[in-house]
């Protein structure tokens, strides 16, 4: 294939610029807030099912306080008027009133096993209460993080993609400039060789592959006509001669 040799210095130009592309691209991708935001959307998803869990008991733990205090004042209530019976002197049968004092007697002390029970639940649930408040508290300070790290990703993004916008068009200004058959060689090179499709020739070594040129090789280049499209003998990309390649 022939080319001129300021196509040639311009598909150069086309690799540096496509080059700067893959950079952007990667910046982009390798983010550190993209794993800081992962990390604390794991954190916040976590905290999230200990602050439903920890909800749930305090709910719970409501609803087996007021029965249980339902149960205290039913009891309570049964004694007051089981006393109120023994108060009125009504019950003047001996056996009769013996076994109201005894009634009277069973239920102060099924009042105070309730009792105890209705202070077991009001301690769990007040430590639920304080759970749930502790778990709200972090979850919103995650959320806070997260969004701190979003927002700083998304001015980093906006920043790569407008830098990668106009080195596309002047990638595409350069490109235009470059005989078609050259660049579309160039292109097919680059897809198979990890986006590098053309390389200089600096001080007999291909900037490619970073390969020495041996000597056989330097003799070919040298006798090469100035537009001819040379190719590197080890990794096959175009190899694009300067003044610096030491010829």
């Amino acid at each position: 294939m022939k080319a001129a040799p300021a196509d040639q210095i311009r598909l150069l130009d086309v690799q540096a610029l496509d080059t700067r592309l893959t950079q952007l691209a990667h910046k982009r991708k390798n983010l550190p807030e993209h794993e800081e935001i992962q990390s604390l959307e794991a954190d916040l998803a976590q905290l999230r099912d200990f602050l439903v869990a920890s909800r749930t008991e305090e709910s719970d733990t409501s609803r087996e306080q007021t029965k249980a205090e339902s149960d205290v004042d039913q009891v309570r209530q049964r004694a007051a008027r089981d006393q109120k019976r023994l108060d009125s002197g009504q019950v003047t049968n001996p056996k009769d009133l013996e076994s109201l004092q005894s009634e009277i007697a069973s239920l102060a002390k099924r009042q105070g096993d309730l009792e105890d029970v209705v202070l077991e639940v009001m301690e769990r649930h007040e430590a639920a209460q304080e759970r749930a408040a502790e778990l709200a508290q972090r979850v919103e300070s995650v959320q806070a993080k997260v969004q701190d790290a979003t927002a700083r990703r998304d001015v980093a993004m906006d920043g790569f993609e407008s830098e990668a916008e106009t080195v596309r068009k002047e990638r595409e200004a350069v490109a235009g400039s470059v005989p078609t058959d050259l660049l579309k060689l160039y292109e097919k090179i680059r897809e198979q060789q990890g986006g590098v499709g053309a390389a200089k020739l600096y001080q007999r070594r291909c900037e490619g592959c970073r390969l020495e040129l041996n000597i056989t090789e330097v003799n070919d280049v040298r006798a090469a006509p100035e537009d001819e499209v040379l190719r590197c003998e080890n990794c096959r990309r175009v190899l694009v001669r300067t003044p610096e390649s030491g010829l």
